[in-house]
């Protein structure tokens, strides 16, 4: 293996390397000792069949670790550049050597996951044999679930998206490299959330039927977002809505309907109006306001 190191020939495994001048040694070298590594490695897109033919560190192994000829004479894991060790910070600069002209991660420095120190190395295997090219550490909501597990519970809910079925995964509506500043529910600004058709939720990219334009539009539909009356990951109530009831979910915004819950100091007006909630049929709003997410045809939404 050190016949490839001219400045170094001669010398033993673990012996002190003296002047030795750290260069690039080649795949041929790193397999001597990560043979095993180096057969799987074969099976992920990273692999440069070409690697051979390219010039020194543009391509395999020292692409991504640096000069390999310290390493390789001592062992010493501090003489190469790795991963699991180095900051995020530090990872993440040199995967966006060759992944930083990719639009989607355009906001990945500022991205929640970097600001909490969660790199590249936490979610993907570098090396492993992915032939379909995720590189993922695992599955999906698998990877997701190690740090998210408050969300693992809610998906577990009467009612809810089925990601553990499978049916949609998280990346269908997160961008775990980061995402722009959303226009809608800027408010509180949603971590990571992807944006749907354009700028829009990506709620809308599934549920296109309540995306609109309506001539009426319901105003926490494109303010607050979808989450001001659903809990999009699972939840205890039908529509996954974040209240038992619709009309404790209406009041929250509509208090000031005539008859339509308490008055000033939390008294009950002598006079019930027309919403008198003593009456059932007054306490499920969208039996009359059925278009709730928008009209074309009525400013109340109703039919």
């Amino acid at each position: 293996m050190l016949a490839v190191l001219p400045n170094v020939a001669g010398l033993a495994r673990g012996q002190p390397t003296g002047g030795a001048v750290n260069q690039f040694v080649g795949d041929l070298v790193c397999m001597g000792c990560h043979g095993e590594l180096s057969a799987e490695f074969r099976e992920n897109p990273h692999h440069d069949p070409s690697a051979p033919d390219q010039p020194a560190g543009r391509a395999g192994c020292e692409s991504c670790h640096g000069m390999g000829a310290l390493h390789a004479i001592s062992a010493d894991t501090s003489k190469i550049g790795g991963f699991t060790a180095s900051p995020p910070s530090e990872a993440i600069d040199r995967c966006l050597v060759c992944h930083g002209g990719d639009f989607g991660k355009m906001h990945i420095r500022r991205s929640a996951h970097t600001t909490s120190d969660v790199g590249c190395v936490s979610c993907h295997s570098i090396h492993a044999a992915h032939p379909e090219g995720q590189l993922l550490a695992g599955l999906e909501r698998e990877v997701c679930y190690r740090c998210h597990a408050n969300i693992r519970a809610r998906f577990e809910m009467p009612f809810k998206h089925r990601v553990n079925e499978g049916a949609i995964a998280c990346s269908d509506c997160h961008n775990p490299h980061g995402a722009p500043l959303a226009t809608w529910a800027s408010a509180h600004s949603p971590r990571m959330v992807s944006h749907g058709m354009g700028n829009d939720q990506p709620c809308l990219g599934c549920h296109a039927d309540v995306a609109g334009p309506f001539v009426f539009e319901h105003p926490p539909l494109r303010v607050e977002g979808c989450a001001a009356c659903h809990d999009p990951h699972g939840s205890t109530n039908p529509r996954l809505l974040a209240r038992p009831a619709v009309f404790v979910m209406c009041l929250e915004c509509h208090n000031e309907v005539d008859g339509f819950g308490p008055r000033s100091e939390g008294i009950i007006g002598p006079t019930p109006g027309f919403h008198n909630l003593s009456d059932p049929s007054f306490r499920e709003c969208v039996l009359c306001h059925s278009r709730i997410h928008g009209s074309n045809a009525d400013p109340l939404f109703r039919r």
